[in-house]
């Protein structure tokens, strides 16, 4: 993903400098020490989780009940996941600042999917998505970012298809939401966020590779429903990287075919 211009929307780039292809991007794993280091950090967390889950078993009763929202802003809610709406896209958020980071959570997924990269179907999310009133310019925003030469660069046809033999993955991974603006009918919400973006396949100059950005959506309260007055993103914030070793083009495009996207996030 990458920042976008005055427009206010975001959209998936292909990062900088990815010119090495499969097989040349491997890691060096690092010294075994530091790797015994993490599996003992690990372990000690692993022992610490346990006495906490089992401490204070005789405390039921307590005020909060089984499904009551923990301390933590971000804590799953235990309310039922939204229905479906338009595009098939989570639809009906709350009319409150959870319904609001819910739906920004929901809308960064969408967005940054690699249904924005075919014509049709981008229409058809965007105009699920925005705020009548904004519905245009965000429409038009999206087309001239997406365009053939930018497909083209990428290596996708003009229907964003993949050629023959490779997986295009383009995947928005939210891991939390923080409201900084809230009132009735409106509120801008900060969506944290790990990306996916790739071609896989043997001869790919553009591997498939992971970033961390914040996507930034400005919402509004409109036909029972939150929706999109503009959007925009920054990098980060990006964690250092594990040790985990880089697999290879099979097995991102074998994992990527059989795992799916999730369709509800919060």
């Amino acid at each position: 993903m990458s920042l976008g211009d005055d427009t206010g929307r975001t959209r998936t780039r292909l990062p900088e400098g990815s010119g090495d292809p499969y097989g040349g991007a491997r890691r060096n794993g690092r010294s075994s020490s530091r790797s015994l280091v993490t599996v003992v950090g690990v372990v000690v967390l692993l022992i610490a989780a346990i006495a906490f889950a089992n401490r204070g078993g005789g405390d039921s009763d307590g005020e909060e009940g089984a499904d009551s929202p923990k301390a933590a802003a971000t804590a799953p809610s235990g309310e039922k996941p939204v229905s479906a709406g338009a595009a098939g896209i989570p639809a009906g958020f709350a009319h409150d600042r959870q319904g609001a980071e819910s739906a920004a959570a929901n809308y960064a997924v969408a967005l940054g999917s690699a249904e924005m990269f075919n014509p049709a179907r981008r229409h058809e999310v965007v105009q699920a998505l925005a705020d009548p009133g904004s519905l245009d310019k965000l429409q038009s925003g999206f087309d001239a970012d997406y365009s053939a030469d930018f497909l083209q660069a990428i290596g996708l046809d003009a229907d964003g298809k993949a050629p023959e033999g490779s997986t295009f993955v383009s995947r928005t991974l939210p891991v939390g939401t923080k409201v900084t603006d809230y009132s009735d009918n409106a509120a801008t919400v900060e969506v944290w966020c790990n990306g996916l973006f790739g071609l896989t396949g043997e001869k790919s100059t553009a591997p498939v590779t992971s970033s961390w950005f914040t996507v930034i959506t400005k919402l509004t309260w409109s036909s029972d429903d939150w929706k999109i007055l503009e959007t925009s993103q920054k990098t980060g914030p990006t964690p250092v990287p594990g040790d985990n070793p880089v697999s290879g083009s099979e097995e991102i495009s074998k994992a990527v075919q059989e795992f799916g996207g999730f369709t509800y996030a919060r």
